[in-house]
């Protein structure tokens, strides 16, 4: 019989797997995960304690779920391309399999294990891959709304098109040594690890939630997004089976506003395509600004005030929730992370990249793309972004999205007894409230770091001086 590898990557899952499929229908599956120190020693993943953690709990839930189809996970570590040879010639594996990915690092594995084995990449991570999404005269789209009219164009999924999981998989030979799947550092109690929950809370969300997407997806302090997204960074839930679970929640919704609020959600799985598609087309975004013209903005050296905002100790409550919500569970509210962004680029005037970077050391669904593009979108720089001289203003965001301020008072304890009339800006207290709700500003709790009436002009003439050095001849 036939044997084929599954080079398992960012899709620990069996249901709709086309990388699993391609593997049962060329013969006997072995399963393998390889512990890549070249991976693991890039910039993008040197620390990332949380998301680790992730990964490898939910390499032990496909474990589990493989062993009760009568198989089990291989785990080996070193470079891709010796692992892969070494397990095929100790299985006779005449054929291998994985999911495409679109990194600059994963692209040159990819390329390199190509080049000596016979690898078949399959679609998987995206539901349309790069090549899919096209300008009539070819080229890849640069505007978010152009890409996602093209990609709604394109025929949708359905649930025939979902693959289902294998029934059985014979179990690879007894005799092939694999590593036992690393102790994860700390189980995170937000995300637990797996397929299983990755489709209990999406048939949760789809059920009730998305109805309501379009406004309580920017509310911090309530639980109005799907809270899929570290599920979706390492293929827990495919992005096919989240698409089609949309666009049967909009057939079903009762209401025009139900209707919107679903198809808001597949918005934002198109979000996802179009970022993974930049950075397949334009690679050079991990490193530089989109826009050519904001590649020279003289930013600020102050180290002092990045590690305030690291720490959550900026003044700006809804700034200090945010950022210590990511200390602490290694998520941020998606609203919270354009405020954190924008109070780092704009208000700080410190390189947006310096923020990109420990998003991906600290975020459990870290993924370069997302992350790049939702860093640039903020900062001004990249496709489609906001544009420069747009600065939020975290006082009127919290007021917005968090009006009682349950979420600061969350995870800003310090704050817990300040009225609602002062929790956004708690500076603006009198020194006797101040000491009759037990917060004294500059002891207590820190004075803001920045005077906001100032730091716009700051902004933008450091924009503008990019710009005008780009554009002169």
């Amino acid at each position: 019989m036939a044997v084929s590898i599954w080079w398992v990557r960012r899709d620990l899952r069996l249901s709709d797997n086309p990388a699993l499929h391609a593997a049962c229908a060329h013969g006997a599956v072995v399963p393998v995960f390889i512990l890549d120190p070249g991976a693991d020693g890039s910039r993008y993943h040197r620390d990332a304690e949380a998301r680790r953690a992730f990964l490898y709990g939910g390499l032990q839930a496909l474990d589990a779920d493989l062993r009760r189809r009568g198989s089990r996970l291989i785990v080996r570590r070193g470079r891709p391309l010796d692992a892969l040879r070494r397990l095929a010639a100790e299985t006779g594996a005449s054929a291998l399999f994985a999911e495409e990915d679109f990194s600059p690092y994963a692209r040159r594995r990819d390329a390199a294990v190509q080049r000596a084995l016979p690898l078949t990449l399959t679609g998987g991570v995206a539901v349309r891959r790069p090549a899919e999404v096209q300008k009539a005269g070819g080229g890849p789209y640069t505007v978010f709304t152009p890409f996602s009219r093209a990609w709604r164009a394109l025929r949708p999924p359905t649930e025939g098109d979902l693959l289902p999981a294998p029934a059985h998989l014979p179990s690879p030979p007894t005799e092939l040594d694999s590593l036992p799947i690393p102790a994860p550092p700390a189980r995170p109690a937000l995300f637990p690890p797996g397929e299983a929950e990755a489709r209990r809370r999406l048939e949760r969300f789809v059920s009730d939630r998305i109805f309501a997407y379009g406004e309580g997806r920017n509310q911090l302090d309530a639980e109005g997004t799907s809270a899929l997204s570290p599920y979706f960074r390492f293929g827990m839930l495919s992005a096919r089976t989240a698409v089609v679970a949309a666009l049967k929640a909009g057939r079903s919704a009762g209401s025009a506003y139900a209707r919107q609020s679903a198809d808001a959600w597949l918005s934002e799985l198109i979000w996802r395509e179009f970022y993974l598609h930049i950075l397949y087309h334009f690679p050079d975004v991990l490193k530089t600004a989109f826009q050519p013209g904001l590649r020279r903005i003289p930013w600020r050296d102050a180290p002092d005030e990045l590690e305030a905002w690291k720490a959550g100790r900026t003044g700006y409550p809804v700034v200090d929730a945010a950022m210590r919500q990511l200390a602490e569970t290694g998520w941020m509210h998606n609203r919270a992370r354009m405020i954190v962004a924008s109070f780092l680029v704009k208000d700080l005037l410190i390189d947006w990249r310096q923020g990109e970077q420990h998003f991906m050391d600290r975020l459990v669904d870290g993924d370069p793309a997302a992350n790049n593009g939702g860093w640039q979108w903020t900062a001004g720089t990249g496709t489609d972004a906001a544009p420069y001289f747009r600065i939020f203003n975290p006082v009127l965001q919290s007021a917005k999205f968090d009006p009682q301020g349950r979420f600061i008072r969350r995870f800003v304890p310090e704050l817990a007894r300040v009225p609602d009339r002062f929790i956004h800006a708690p500076w603006t207290m009198s020194p006797l409230e101040q000491r009759a709700c037990g917060c004294v500003i500059g002891q207590d709790y820190p004075a803001p770091i920045v005077d906001r009436e100032v730091v716009k002009a700051r902004t933008l003439a450091a924009y503008k001086q990019s710009k005008a050095g780009h554009d002169a001849p």
